[in-house]
């Protein structure tokens, strides 16, 4: 069986480590001053070198070389029986699945026994965070007092979830991402080693898409390879799934062109076609980065190939940087949005409405509005709505009825009414946490959505029954649903008259920026 590439170039040496000085050039000293610590803690990301800097310090510290600054010399028996992996007193544990009390019992058992081979007895807990509450309770003491032959390296990827005593019992070390010219650099020695074919843009990608993880972007590498072709920037994007799709393409020009219809069948057709909904929001995420770059001056960080970085600069061009940004945010909400339940479509459809709504600057208007107690200034900024011309009316229209409850009190529990309705609910939910506009009319609850396309996914039977029948039975009122398309930019806060001259100004296009 072909070994793994990130195991045939795990480093032998401390100098072979890349990226982590700060920590070998402390062991080192520690080794050559016979000051090693009991326990130490290593901290970081994956495959930064954790584990592997754990059994560097394992063979050094027993290591038969007399000259201490040359440990390890992987040349005597305990280096070799460390490298080829048949070194009985180096035991490395997965906390993943021996997390419980019995198994550090087990081990605080066992540790009292002399080592078999060589001086120490090097035990390696990774993924320690995975260890239960009890079973960190059970390893405290043995940390704290460990027999004088026995050293523990404890390694996680989440340290924030190890409890304080046992950090307070450990040397700790920070293992730092590693820099992406420092990755590309050892894939380039990997390559040349391995008689490969690789474009020097495929491994700037594979460094990237490895975050810093120097055995991810090993991994990538050997996946790359495995292909049996020469490893291209085209060959790279396709194999890692990080290619800029035609799905992608169309949904920007629908966004340029302002065209919510092509927009939603493109979603769609990926869709149908078996894309996963959060991937695809990342991809376009991903492409949304790219324009920023462009847009930015950097567009030689953009790793794509001729034709897609061609259309990308053309599409940099249709957006400001402040729309850019603003649609980055809200398909990356809608990467990480787990509202949309058995309907995986809803987010990344609210996405695409959020992102066509054209934010408008104008000037602020001051509107002032007293209270019992002293006088509020609300700034807002006013967008005056449309002039529409409109046939002289015979009947004059009847004075509105009062409200049966007002649409204050409908805001304030707005969001606790989010939170009540059910889990089969959670497309209603998503919606709900769209509206716009909260309005009062008599028994009729107005609803004040961004686009049309959000007020079609309301207007359903099914959900504007679940609706009224949950604010039934949360205000004690029966109200009419009626769903209405608004050019507010924001909901009306509950501190605000909802009939008054400031919630007028927002249901017209406004915007609260300031509140004295």
């Amino acid at each position: 069986m072909t070994q793994a590439l990130y195991r045939k170039y795990r480093p032998k040496q401390w100098d072979s480590v890349i990226g982590q000085d700060h920590v070998i050039h402390t062991l080192i000293n520690a080794i050559k001053a016979e000051r090693v610590a009991h326990a130490y803690l290593f901290a970081g990301s994956r495959g930064t070198g954790k584990t592997t800097v754990a059994r560097l310090l394992a063979k050094a510290v027993n290591c038969l070389n007399e000259d201490k600054g040359k440990r390890p010399c992987n040349e005597c028996e305990h280096c070799l029986a460390v490298n080829e992996n048949r070194f009985m007193d180096l035991i490395e544990i997965d906390a993943a699945s021996n997390n419980g009390v019995e198994d550090i019992r087990d081990l605080r058992d066992k540790i009292n026994f002399a080592p078999s081979q060589g001086k120490y007895k090097v035990y390696i807990i990774d993924e320690v965070h995975m260890l239960s509450s009890g079973a960190f309770n059970a390893l405290l003491k043995t940390l704290e007092e460990p027999p004088p032959h026995a050293i523990f390296v404890l390694a996680t990827t989440e340290i924030h979830k190890i409890p304080a005593t046992v950090l307070s019992r450990c040397q700790r070390h920070e293992f730092r991402r590693v820099p992406v010219d420092e990755i590309v650099a050892n894939l380039k020695h990997i390559v040349s080693a391995e008689n490969l074919q690789a474009d020097d843009e495929a491994l700037t990608l594979i460094a990237r898409q490895s975050a810093g993880g120097m055995r991810d972007a090993q991994s990538l590498l050997d996946q790359l390879a495995s292909t049996g072709a020469q490893i291209t920037l085209a060959l790279a994007q396709q194999v890692l799934g990080v290619a800029t799709s035609k799905t992608v393409l169309d949904l920007i020009a629908s966004i340029i062109e302002q065209q919510p219809a092509r927009g939603l069948e493109t979603i769609h057709r990926a869709l149908d076609s078996g894309a996963d909904a959060r991937s695809l929001a990342r991809q376009i995420v991903e492409y949304l980065r790219g324009l920023m770059l462009i847009q930015m001056g950097n567009i030689e960080q953009v790793e794509v190939t001729r034709d897609v970085k061609a259309q990308m600069d053309s599409h940099a061009k249709s957006f400001s940087a402040a729309e850019t940004l603003r649609m980055m945010k809200i398909f990356n909400n809608a990467a990480a949005d787990l509202r949309g339940g058995w309907q995986p479509s809803l987010s990344l459809e609210l996405a695409l409405a959020e992102a066509l709504e054209s934010p408008t600057e104008s000037a602020p208007v001051v509107v002032s509005s007293p209270s019992r107690d002293a006088a509020r200034q609300t700034t807002v900024k006013h967008v005056p709505a449309p002039q529409v011309e409109s046939p002289p009316e015979e009947n004059p229209a009847p004075k509105s009825e009062s409200p049966a409850i007002s649409a204050n009190q409908v805001s304030k529990v707005w969001k606790q009414l989010q939170n009540s309705l059910p889990k089969t609910h959670a497309n209603l939910s998503a919606l709900l946490n769209s509206v716009k506009m909260i309005d009062v009319q008599g028994s009729t609850l107005i609803l004040g959505f961004a686009s049309d396309v959000l007020v079609d996914k309301m207007n359903k039977p099914d959900q504007i029954d679940a609706a009224q029948k949950a604010i039934q039975e949360l205000l004690g009122v029966k109200l009419t649903i009626r769903c209405i398309v608004t050019n507010a930019k924001g909901k009306i806060p509950a501190n605000v008259p909802q009939d008054g001259m400031v919630a007028a100004a927002i249901q017209h296009g406004g915007e609260v920026v300031d509140v004295d």
